[in-house]
C-alpha cells in the first residue's frame, strides 16, 4: 500500500485512495469495481447499490470529493456524482424494494442490490471491492473491508453515486406520490418528521414493514393497500 494518501484541503481528513486498484492493476486486474450500498437503516423506500470502474488517472480537480458520501454535503455529493460519471470507465447502480426487503431480509436484498448494479456495470468488472459485504454468489474474485468507503477510491465512489440516486429518486418521485411524509427532507430515514407522519398517517406500501417502528404504525393502522 501506498503512504501518499490525497489529504483534503478542506476536511483535513485522509482521503480514500486507490492503493488498492493499484496492486490489483500489478495482479493483472484491469477492471476492478468498488461496490457500496445506501439505504440499509432507512424506514421506507429501496436500499440502492453502487457499483464504479474508474481509470488508472483521474484528473487531480475533482478527486477531494470522492469520499464516503456521509462526509459530504448534498452540493458536494452532486458535483462528486458529475465528476464520477464524466471520467468513470463504468458505472451503474441496482436497487431493492421494501417489499423485498421485507421477503428476504435487508442483508440478503443488500446483496440482491449489488449483484445488479454489478450486473449493469459495461464493460464488466474483472474483481470487486466491497465495502464490508462478501457476494458469495457472484464468480468474480472480491475484496472487502471494513470501512472500505473511508480506504478505496472506487469504493468511496460507489458510495457517492448510489446515494446521490436514490436521494433524488427519494425528493422527486417519493415527495410527490406521497404527500406529507417529508420524503424529500429525510430521504425515508427515521427522523422525528418521518415518525410522527407515521402516527398520523399511517404507513403507505414503500414503507418497511418488518421495521419495528412501521410495525407499530402498522398495528394501528393497518397492512398498507397495495403491499404484496
Amino acid at each position: 500500500m501506498r503512504s501518499d494518501s490525497p489529504v483534503s484541503t478542506t476536511s483535513k481528513r485522509v482521503l480514500p485512495d486507490d492503493s488498492f486498484e493499484l496492486a490489483l492493476r500489478d495482479r493483472g486486474f484491469v477492471a476492478a469495481a468498488g461496490v457500496d450500498e445506501v439505504g440499509r437503516g432507512t424506514l421506507a423506500g429501496p436500499v440502492v447499490a453502487g457499483a464504479v470502474i474508474l481509470p488508472a488517472d483521474l484528473p487531480s480537480d475533482g478527486l477531494e470529493l470522492i469520499r464516503d458520501s456521509k462526509q459530504l454535503s448534498p452540493a458536494q455529493r452532486t458535483r462528486s456524482a458529475e465528476y464520477i460519471e464524466q471520467y468513470a470507465i463504468a458505472f451503474a447502480c441496482g436497487a431493492a424494494d421494501a417489499a423485498e426487503i421485507d421477503r428476504i431480509g435487508i442483508v440478503a436484498a443488500t446483496r440482491n442490490a449489488m449483484a445488479r448494479a454489478i450486473d449493469l456495470l459495461e464493460p464488466s468488472a474483472d474483481h470487486l471491492l466491497i465495502d464490508a459485504v462478501e457476494l458469495l454468489g457472484i464468480p468474480l474474485p472480491q475484496t472487502s473491508m471494513i470501512k472500505g468507503d473511508a480506504r478505496c477510491r472506487s469504493i468511496a465512489a460507489a458510495s457517492v453515486v448510489a446515494k446521490v440516486t436514490r436521494d433524488r429518486l427519494m425528493a422527486t418521485v417519493w415527495e410527490d406520490k406521497f404527500p406529507g411524509y417529508g420524503f424529500a427532507a429525510h430521504k425515508g430515514y427515521g427522523t422525528a418528521t418521518h415518525l410522527e407522519a407515521l402516527r398520523e398517517l399511517g404507513p403507505i406500501a414503500g414503507h418497511r414493514l418488518t421495521f419495528a417502528p412501521v410495525r407499530e404504525a402498522v398495528a394501528v393502522f393497518g397492512t398498507p393497500v397495495g403491499t404484496s
